[in-house]
């Protein structure tokens, strides 16, 4: 992969989006992760005056936080740091008075709590997009896209995903070209979904080796099988061809 080509073709693919919208700019979520601080740089230079970063921490490590706060100013990116601790809170509260009596599976149940955080976040991006007549950008990346690892209508919820087609090996070289700090590539993956969550521990493979799936060099029947059962997360809500 020529990342120079990449990036620029990618560049000039925001701006067509945009202008197709008949839209002013665009605004994405920055978490001080790989791939959100590759969206950042991708956005600055396609639109050095209207990109705007949300940095929404929800239980989220300080540090992440900070190095995001950090990254924006670095590279002067128009950033807004809003706290959704609280909102998440008041709205697990209410779930709770529901007062469920079934006998819920613990991973379950932490995994329906925990993606409140980016559907929380993905409404949040879409109240300043309308504000500011902006697109949102998604961060995802095709390694994550192709098997589901992400929320639905959390930071599934994109206008466009301009790393949609590089797998996650890749979006590491270009973030290098970009100028990424080597430290932000090597942090290991999370969605800072809970304490100590990972992406590849999650998953339960290493992104290289999914990569490797993904790219046809090898074959795991697990890989096939989260790429079959997520096929309604990449596609618009299902409807029957009859009256």
């Amino acid at each position: 992969m020529e990342a120079g080509k990449v990036s620029k073709k990618i560049d000039e693919w925001i701006k067509d989006k945009v202008a197709l919208a008949e839209a002013k700019g665009v605004v994405f979520g920055l978490s001080g992760g790989l791939d959100s601080a590759t969206i950042a740089l991708l956005c600055k230079n396609a639109f050095s005056d209207n990109t705007l970063a949300l940095i929404m921490p929800c239980g989220s490590r300080k540090e992440d936080t900070e190095e995001a706060v950090s990254f924006a100013k670095k590279f002067d990116i128009n950033y807004r740091l809003i706290e959704l601790d609280e909102s998440y809170n008041k709205l697990v509260g209410e779930f709770k008075k529901t007062q469920l009596k079934e006998s819920l599976d613990h991973n379950r149940k932490r995994l329906a709590l925990a993606n409140i955080k980016p559907r929380l976040r993905m409404t949040t991006l879409y109240y300043f997009a309308n504000l500011f007549d902006y697109l949102v950008v998604g961060t995802s990346n095709k390694s994550e896209w192709m098997i589901g690892y992400f929320t639905k209508y959390g930071d599934g919820g994109a206008d466009i995903v301009p790393l949609g087609n590089l797998l996650k090996t890749e979006v590491r070289e270009l973030a290098v070209y970009l100028g990424v700090s080597q430290e932000i590539i090597d942090k290991p993956p999370s969605a800072g979904l809970w304490e100590e969550q990972t992406d590849e521990e999650e998953i339960g493979i290493t992104y290289n080796e999914l990569d490797a799936c993904l790219s046809g060099q090898k074959s795991i029947e697990k890989v096939d099988l989260m790429i079959k059962r997520s096929e309604h997360k990449r596609a618009l809500p299902d409807m029957p061809d009859f009256k």
